[in-house]
C-alpha cells in the first residue's frame, strides 16, 4: 500500500465510504492526508474530577463504574454513565444515542471530553466525547496517537454525509501509521533553514494531531508554505518556457501610424491607457513573444489598446485572434473593433457557436476555402478574427498569427490557452481582465505574465451615485426608478442572483420570478424583457438588441451581463440580494451603466440586517476603484467567496491565504531560488518535479 493508493484500499472504508468520500475531493490515501482541519475543539486541560467547576470544557480520565439508557418524564431517552477517578466521581448525560450503552464498556478506562454543566442540580458532563484509553502503538514512531478524539487539541473537519470528523479522525491516524513513513519532503534543505520551517512529514502529522497550539500553527504555516510556493513555482517555470521557446515575431512599431490611429479616435486616451499601450508597444518590437496581462476596470478602455496593437499585427502581416468568454462579449468585442479597424481596412470576422464563418457540416471548410483563394489572388489581407471557445476549433494558418488576446482569460482552462498556442504557433500573447484581482492574487497566480493597469476612468466619466437601500424604502426607490425611465431615453438594469426559485434560498429573488412581479404588478407601465444564462443564443441577441434600441424600459438579469454588454442610455443598476455578491462582482455590475454623458445610480437591494454585511456593502459608496474594492473583500470574506473559485478559476486554497503577502513574497523568492539554479533538472529533486506535476494536473482539472 502506497500514498497514491484509492481511498478505498484504506483498512475499514471501502467502496460505499469511498463514494461518500468524493465529496470532499478525497480519492487517494494522500488526498485523505492533504484533508486539512479547519479548526480544533481544546480538549488539553485534564482534570481531576473533584477540581470540575460548572462551564469549563476539559478532559478526565476515568473507570466507566456503570452506564444505562432511561426515559425521561417527557418521554425522552438519555444514556448516563457514572465515571470515578481517584479524586471522585461525575456523571456523563448524552440524548437519544441508546447504542452507547453497549459501546462503551463498564470497568474499562476511558477520557471523556466536554463541558461541565448543571444537569439537575449536580455537576454533569454533558454530551462529552468519549475515548478508551490505549497503550502507546509499539510499530510505528507515532506514540502520541495514544488518544485522538480527547484529552488534546482536537480537529475538526469539513464533513459531508456519512462523514463525520470522528469517522475521519480514525481513518487519517491509520493511514499515518500504515504510511506515515512515505511522506518525502517537497522542499531542498536551503529553504527549510533559510526559512526555519518544519518538516513535511512533522508538519502532516501536526496539523492533524497537534501537541499543542505551537506546533499546529508550525504546521498550518509551513503547509501554507508549501501550496503557495507550488503555485508560484509552476508560474515562474511557466514563464521560463515561454521565455526559451521558440523566437516570435519582432514587429516593427510605425509610431506614425500609431499616433494617427489613436489621434483619429472620437476620444483621447487616458495617460493610463498610453503608458500600457507603449508596454505592449515595446513587447511587440522584441523578438521573444509577449505574455502581458492588461487589468483595468470596466469602461477603463482596454479595448481600444488591444485594436491599436491589433493594427500593429495588421501593418506587420499578421492575423490577430481575440478569444471571449461568452458570445455576449464576443459580440461586443466584434462591434467595437469593427468601428475601430474596419475604416482603417482590417477585415473583422466573427466566430461563435451560433455565428459561424464555416459550412454546417465542416466548420473549417469555408473558412480554408478562403484562406487558399486568397493565396492564389495574391490578396492575403490579415484579418482581426473575434470569437468564443468556438476558434479553438477553427484551422488556422499558423505562420500568419502574430497576436493573440485572450479577455477575462482567468476564466479559461490552462488546456483551452494551451490548444489556442498550439493552433497559432508563437504568437505575442495579450490577455485582458476587467475582473478586479487584488495585487496579493496577482502576483501569485500571474507570475508567469508581465502586468499592466489601466488604473484610471476615461475624461468626463461620471461615478456612479450608490446607495444600499433599506427595506422600507423599496417601494420609493421603484417609484423613483419609473420617474426616470418612463417617457425618457434613460433605461435600467435589475440583476437578481439566481434564474429560478430555489427551496434551499427562499430568500433569495430570482429573475423568472422577479419579471412576473416587475411586469405584472411593480412596472405594469412600462416594457420589460428578462435575460439569463439559460436564453437561447438567438432570443438573447434579440433582448439584447431590443434594450440597445431603445424597445425596453428594463432589462431583467442574472448576473450574466456582468461583461461585454454596452447599453449607454442605461443610467441604473439595481442590484437584489447584493450581499450575494462580492464586492469585485459588485463593481463590475456597477460598470454596466454610466458608460455616458448621463449621471448614473446602483441600487443596492439586501434584506441581511447584519451590521458587518451592511458595513462590506457601504463600501461601495465612498470606493470607485476596482481594485481597492476587491481587497477590502479578500480581506472580509477570501478569494472564493468573492469570485466563486469554481466559476473563475482561482485556486481554493486548502491552508494559505491570499492576503497574506508577506508568505507570498517569501514563497516567491523560494520559487525563484529553484528556478534560477535549475534545480527542477536535478534527478535528487524528483519529489519536487513530481509533486509540481500534480500540481499542474489538479490545476487543469478544477
Amino acid at each position: 500500500m502506497n500514498l497514491k493508493d484509492p481511498i478505498e484500499k484504506l483498512p475499514l472504508v471501502g467502496p460505499t465510504y469511498g463514494k461518500r468520500l468524493e465529496k470532499l475531493e478525497i480519492r487517494t490515501i494522500s488526498d485523505l492526508l492533504s484533508h486539512f482541519p479547519f479548526r480544533y475543539d481544546d480538549f488539553s486541560l485534564i482534570s481531576p474530577i473533584a477540581r470540575l467547576r460548572p462551564g469549563e470544557t476539559v478532559t478526565i480520565k476515568g473507570v466507566v463504574e456503570k452506564i444505562k439508557s432511561e426515559y425521561t418524564k417527557h418521554g425522552k431517552k438519555i444514556q448516563k454513565a457514572q465515571i470515578k477517578d481517584n479524586s471522585g466521581q461525575i456523571e456523563a448525560t448524552w440524548f437519544n444515542q441508546p447504542f452507547l450503552a453497549k459501546t462503551i464498556k463498564v470497568g474499562e478506562n476511558y477520557n471523556f471530553s466536554g463541558k461541565v454543566q448543571f444537569f439537575g442540580r449536580q455537576k454533569t458532563l454533558v454530551s462529552p466525547e468519549y475515548e478508551m484509553v490505549q497503550s502507546p502503538p509499539l510499530t510505528t514512531n507515532y506514540s502520541l496517537l495514544t488518544t485522538i478524539h480527547t484529552g488534546r487539541l482536537v480537529p475538526i473537519y469539513n464533513e459531508t454525509y456519512g462523514i463525520s470528523s470522528k469517522w475521519l479522525r480514525s481513518r487519517i491516524k491509520n493511514s499515518l501509521e500504515i504510511l506515515g513513513e512515505q511522506i518525502e519532503e517537497l522542499l531542498p534543505d536551503e529553504i527549510l533553514q533559510r526559512e526555519g520551517l518544519m518538516a513535511e512529514k512533522e508538519a502532516i502529522f501536526q496539523i492533524h494531531f497537534p501537541q499543542n497550539k505551537e506546533k499546529a500553527e508550525k504546521a498550518r504555516y509551513r503547509l501554507a508554505f508549501d501550496e503557495l510556493f507550488l503555485i508560484q513555482l509552476a508560474a515562474l517555470q511557466r514563464k521560463k518556457e515561454w521565455q526559451t521557446k521558440t523566437t516570435g515575431q519582432v514587429f516593427a512599431v510605425d509610431q506614425e501610424k500609431v499616433l494617427e490611429f489613436i489621434e483619429k479616435l472620437p476620444f483621447s486616451l487616458t495617460s493610463a491607457q498610453k503608458r500600457c499601450l507603449k508596454e505592449i508597444l515595446d513587447d511587440l518590437a522584441k523578438d521573444q513573444p509577449m505574455n502581458r496581462l492588461l487589468q483595468g476596470d470596466v469602461g477603463s478602455g482596454k479595448t481600444v489598446v488591444a485594436a491599436a496593437a491589433a493594427y500593429v499585427a495588421f501593418l506587420n502581416g499578421f492575423q490577430t485572434l481575440l478569444m471571449a468568454p461568452t458570445e455576449i462579449l464576443a459580440n461586443q468585442h466584434h462591434a467595437t473593433l469593427k468601428t475601430l479597424l474596419t475604416p482603417l481596412g482590417i477585415p473583422v470576422e466573427l466566430i461563435t457557436s451560433s455565428h459561424k464563418s464555416s459550412a454546417k457540416s465542416n466548420p473549417s471548410t469555408k473558412l480554408r476555402t478562403r484562406v487558399q483563394k486568397s493565396k492564389e489572388n495574391n490578396e492575403n489581407i490579415p484579418k482581426a478574427i473575434v470569437g468564443t471557445h468556438s476558434l479553438l476549433y477553427q484551422d488556422f494558418d499558423r505562420e500568419k498569427i502574430g497576436l493573440v488576446i485572450i479577455d477575462e482569460q482567468h476564466r479559461f482552462g490552462v488546456e483551452q490557452r494551451a490548444l489556442l498556442s498550439k493552433k497559432s504557433g508563437s504568437p505575442h500573447f495579450l490577455t485582458m481582465t476587467a475582473t478586479p484581482i487584488p495585487r496579493t492574487i496577482a502576483l501569485t497566480l500571474f507570475g508567469d505574465l508581465d502586468l499592466s493597469l489601466i488604473d484610471e476612468m476615461p475624461e468626463g466619466r461620471l461615478k456612479v451615485k450608490t446607495w444600499v437601500v433599506p427595506q422600507e424604502k423599496r417601494q420609493p426607490a421603484y417609484e423613483w426608478i419609473r420617474g426616470q425611465v418612463k417617457g425618457t431615453a434613460e433605461q435600467a438594469f435589475i440583476i437578481c442572483p439566481l434564474i429560478e426559485e430555489s427551496e434551499s434560498l427562499s430568500s433569495v429573488k430570482a429573475a423568472t420570478k422577479e419579471f412576473e412581479l416587475l411586469s405584472q404588478v411593480i412596472f405594469p407601465d412600462l416594457r420589460l424583457g428578462l435575460l439569463h444564462g439559460r436564453t437561447k443564443a438567438a432570443e438573447k441577441e434579440q433582448i439584447l438588441t431590443d434594450f440597445r434600441e431603445g424597445r425596453l424600459d428594463i432589462l431583467v438579469a442574472t448576473p450574466v451581463v456582468e461583461v461585454g454588454i454596452d447599453i449607454p442610455n442605461a443610467t441604473i443598476m439595481l442590484i437584489e440580494a447584493a450581499d450575494r455578491f462580492g464586492l469585485a462582482q459588485l463593481h463590475q455590475l456597477r460598470g454596466r451603466v454610466g458608460r455616458s454623458h448621463r449621471q448614473s445610480y446602483c441600487f443596492l437591494f439586501t434584506e441581511n440586517e447584519n451590521p458587518l454585511v451592511i458595513k462590506r456593502l457601504k463600501a461601495l459608496e465612498t470606493t470607485y476603484q476596482g481594485g481597492k474594492l476587491a481587497e477590502i473583500d479578500l480581506q472580509l470574506r477570501g478569494p472564493g467567496e468573492i469570485y466563486g473559485t469554481r466559476q473563475h478559476g482561482f485556486p481554493d486554497l486548502r491552508v494559505a491565504s491570499f492576503t497574506d503577502l508577506d508568505l507570498i513574497q517569501k514563497t516567491r523568492q523560494a520559487s525563484k531560488l529553484i528556478i534560477n539554479s535549475g534545480q527542477l533538472e536535478n534527478p535528487v529533486n524528483s519529489v519536487l518535479k513530481q509533486r509540481l506535476e500534480r500540481y499542474k494536473i489538479e490545476a487543469v482539472t478544477n
